[in-house]
């Protein structure tokens, strides 16, 4: 689609950046300086024009984008809109409220399409932080600080005049203050507001607006925020345009309100009295561009609907501006008008699956699917949640789990074996914690217990303090003798919770039952038709037991979970379960004794600036595994969880194909 840009200085460049790789054609470039003008027209053979009038006769461009200065973006809209054209603004919409009501008035009038800068809510690191948010690990959230130490533009930009003209409101706070819209919805009031005029002797160019400002902001939801902004404090302060909030059960810090991309540490979690721990994307991430907003505007025009939402969280943002400085002028509280914001929700990494409304199998999806009908979604990694000898002792797994679901972890590999369900079900109930519906849990019945499912499935339940497992499966398909209840492992003595776990006969042999795999299928079955298991699964099976129970059974498996990394890859398996929708799960993906020495992953681990455990992680998770790695180490938490985000090449993955040994075993 043409777009014709009003405007060509320095943001020009930025939106110009890549166009050439999208699908916007650059038309006309209109500027009061024409040489300006013809030179950002020549790079991209457009047309340039000096007066709008002529730009807006001759560029037949659906789209404008302006990029004027600040005080010359409303009047730029308002003919834009008259002349019929879609029109996408930088920030502010205007200077004062009423114009933009006024322009969203026109857009509606003339049924024309309404954007505005910034990006910001809709790039990576904000919407990590919505997801948190939206999560509910804040708990309420009753207080904010919000900063925009925009600096001494004097000394930064090249032209200065329209930074000073209008002050760090209407050009800084615009960032935080959109993420933080789209966050909460709409603030309801200015409580107070205070401004000063500090700025050096020295500098020959005088704002013309206070160059501090600070305000307290309510929001019609609850929060309460502090907003600074500043020319005076650098932007290369500890605050440049940072986000902090905190809620009753915790607290989260955006540190870059305007990030295109979610860098490491741009987003960090603490649960009330902890530490914060750094949150990654589970996604590869593509990082925002300025022109992401115009090509939205322009892709939605094409499909015949006119957007005018950003352009209402924008003039929502003006009328804050605005009933900031009149409080700072007249004092008390100022209302704030709203011209119909919402808060946005981003997508869950979770898709939870139904359950049919007889508590059975959902016949279009055999209880494998979520409600698309496609496989199971799951998040693209995991959190096992096993406890591990060290010494004479078990290694108590509570703390690192807390740290797995602050930095971001949605699914959490459990089971009776494990022993630590209860102080799962105590992190579970903790504030902090991500709401149910956010998680993906996963729960394993013991070998002992085939005969016990249902005896088994509500002790696990009762620990966990949850109604249903979101998977449910037979941890090995081998059935033992009963042992009794497998109640809270962890707090027996090792000797005795190895015996109850790990039976022997007289002869040191396990004790088993004569019961057939399909047979222990079926007790499985009878979980999920009582609505304790939205579906099921298998762990530590072959191909030949997959066949057995899709025989068998009445109800299919939607996840296989097995023992998977680049010595033992299982790639008939892998392909078999996905060619059926099953997802497959990989436990143990890093623990192979020696693999993370490997020179092969040493090599892809260097070409794509990886440590080698991250390598095999992105190894499973890009052929569609989901890997579930454990660690007791927070840094080896936080890389693990960023791992998910990287994707390897065709050619790295047959060079760790090499590594595969059919011998392998423990």
């Amino acid at each position: 689609m043409n777009c014709l840009f009003v405007g060509a200085g320095a943001v020009a460049d930025q939106y110009a950046a890549g166009l050439a790789d999208g699908p916007l054609t650059l038309a006309g470039v209109c500027d009061t300086d024409a040489d300006r003008a013809e030179r950002l027209a020549a790079r991209h053979d457009a047309a340039a024009f000096a007066a709008l009038e002529d730009a807006l006769a001759a560029c037949g461009a659906p789209v404008v984008v302006n990029l004027t200065s600040h005080g010359a973006h409303a009047t730029v809209t308002r003919r834009a809109l008259a002349a019929d054209r879609h029109v996408y603004s930088e920030k502010p919409l205007a200077l004062d409220a009423e114009t933009a009501r006024e322009l969203l008035g026109l857009a509606a009038e003339r049924d024309r399409a309404l954007g505005c800068a910034p990006v910001a809510p809709r790039c990576p690191a904000q919407r990590l932080a919505g997801r948190a948010v939206a999560d509910g690990r804040l708990g309420r959230v009753g207080l904010g600080y919000a900063y925009a130490h925009v600096g001494r533009v004097t000394e930064w930009h090249r032209s200065p005049d329209g930074f000073l003209s209008v002050g760090p409101l209407y050009d800084g706070a615009v960032y935080p203050l959109t993420v933080l819209v789209a966050l909460f919805g709409p603030v309801e009031r200015v409580r107070t507001a205070d401004a000063l005029d500090v700025w050096p002797d020295r500098e020959s160019a005088t704002p013309d607006a206070p160059t501090h400002v600070e305000a307290t902001l309510a929001f019609a939801s609850g929060p309460v925020v502090r907003l600074t902004a500043s020319f005076y404090a650098p932007h290369r302060s500890r605050e440049f345009y940072g986000v902090e909030l905190h809620g009753d059960d915790g607290s989260l810090r955006l540190r870059d309100a305007g990030a295109l991309d979610a860098e490491p540490g741009v987003v960090t979690f603490g649960r009330q009295g902890c530490e914060y721990t750094p949150m990654a994307p589970q996604r590869p991430t593509r990082a925002g561009t300025y022109r992401d907003g115009v090509e939205r505007l322009a892709a939605a025009v094409a499909d015949g609907r006119r957007p005018r939402d950003t352009a209402r969280r924008g003039a929502h943002v003006v009328a804050i501006c605005e009933a900031v400085e009149r409080s700072a002028t007249d004092g008390g509280p100022v209302s704030v008008a709203d011209p119909g914001v919402t808060a946005t929700r981003p997508p869950s990494p979770v898709v939870r699956p139904r359950r049919a409304a007889s508590g059975g199998t959902d016949a279009a999806t055999g209880g494998a699917a979520d409600p698309t009908g496609r496989s199971l979604r799951l998040p693209p990694i995991g959190f096992g949640c096993s406890r591990y000898r060290g010494g004479d002792e078990y290694v108590d797994r509570a703390e690192s789990i807390a740290t797995a679901l602050d930095a971001g972890y949605r699914l959490l590999d459990t089971a009776e074996l494990y022993g630590n369900e209860h102080r799962i079900g105590d992190l579970l109930a903790a504030p902090g914690t991500p709401d149910r519906d956010s998680l993906f849990l996963f729960g394993k019945v013991w070998n002992t217990n085939h005969g016990h499912v249902e005896e088994a499935c509500a002790g696990s339940r009762a620990e966990l303090g949850i109604e249903a497992f979101d998977c449910y499966a037979l941890h090995w398909p081998d059935s033992w003798a009963y042992q009794g209840p497998l109640e809270r492992l962890a707090e027996k003595p090792v000797a005795e919770q190895e015996a109850i776990a790990f039976p022997e006969d007289e002869s040191g042999e396990t004790p088993t039952v004569d019961r057939s795999l399909a047979e222990s299928w079926a007790n499985l079955e009878a979980i999920h038709d009582r609505g304790w298991a939205r579906t099921l699964g298998l762990c530590n099976v072959t191909r030949e037991q997959v066949e057995t129970v899709l025989e068998a059974g009445s109800v299919k498996p939607a996840v296989v979970q097995v023992e998977r990394h680049p010595y033992q890859p299982r790639t008939d398996l892998v392909e078999f379960c996905h060619e059926r929708g099953i997802r497959v799960i990989a436990h143990s993906p890093l623990s192979a004794p020696g693999l993370l020495d490997e020179p092969v992953l040493e090599s892809v681990a260097a070409e794509h600036g990886l440590p080698p455990a991250a390598v095999v992680l992105a190894w499973n998770v890009t052929e569609g595994v989901v890997p579930i790695p454990s660690s007791n180490d927070q840094a080896h938490v936080v890389a693990n969880l960023a791992a998910a985000g990287e994707r390897l090449d065709a050619e790295a993955r047959e060079r760790i194909a090499t590594l595969e040994d059919p011998e392998f075993s423990r």
